[in-house]
């Protein structure tokens, strides 16, 4: 079984690594936002600082969004997405096995780059790093949340635009979370404990239901 899952892992960051494969699309839209960000804002250094961890956390959460769709789709389109039914594993740890790979190819550069970003934007450094604790909690749940819209996608034509649609106000309550820990860490008026609990119980939760949501679906579209 970890054999067959370690196979699963690989193959899914092969084909996110390689040329075409997406990786690389969600890094630059989070680079996009943040350098747009000050342009709209204007020079104003100290709205830049006191909103910078906001506008990480919705750079990275817009980001994430993107390629979620081919989760399934490349398996579905090679007819590897039969074998998954096959495979010596169950459906939703192959599943899981996917989404940790999508989110190691194109979550994980996310968490990597917002500090980096962060300092262009002038944000604290107790706040970057709140942010960066706060999104390598957060961005993995998105991606577990996409599993099921994923899965629909691959099997539904023409059903791009559900993706965001299906995601994104599930998401939302990361994004509070995620800022008002952040906000926590800077300002001190909350425990930092208090809302990044709320963030982690939440991330956990998506982790059992997306992976179980998307063999479902799967399931159901086979049948």
């Amino acid at each position: 079984m970890t054999a067959a899952l370690a196979a699963i892992l690989a193959r899914d960051l092969k084909l996110a690594l390689r040329a075409g494969g997406g990786a690389g699309i969600g890094a630059i839209f989070f680079l996009a936002v943040v350098v747009i960000v000050p342009f709209a804002v204007g020079p104003d250094l100290p709205l830049l600082k006191r909103i910078g961890a906001a506008v990480l956390w919705i750079g990275a959460l817009l980001a994430s969004l993107l390629g979620l769709e081919r989760i399934f789709a490349a398996d579905q389109e090679d007819g590897s997405l039969d074998l998954l039914f096959l495979a010596p594993v169950p459906l939703e740890l192959a599943a899981a096995a996917k989404a940790l790979a999508h989110w190691i190819a194109t979550g994980l550069p996310l968490v990597i780059m917002a500090p980096i970003l962060g300092v262009m934007l002038g944000v604290d450094p107790w706040a970057l790093a709140a942010v960066s604790v706060t999104l390598l909690a957060g961005t993995p749940a998105v991606t577990f949340i996409g599993l099921l819209a994923g899965a629909l996608a691959a099997v539904l034509p023409r059903s791009g635009l559900l993706v965001a649609v299906l995601v994104l106000p599930l998401a939302i309550p990361l994004l509070i979370f995620g800022v008002a820990a952040t906000d926590a860490a800077v300002a001190g008026d909350v425990p930092f404990g208090a809302p990044f609990r709320f963030l982690c119980a939440i991330s956990l939760f998506f982790f059992v239901l997306g992976p179980a949501a998307a063999a479902a679906a799967l399931r159901y579209a086979r049948e």
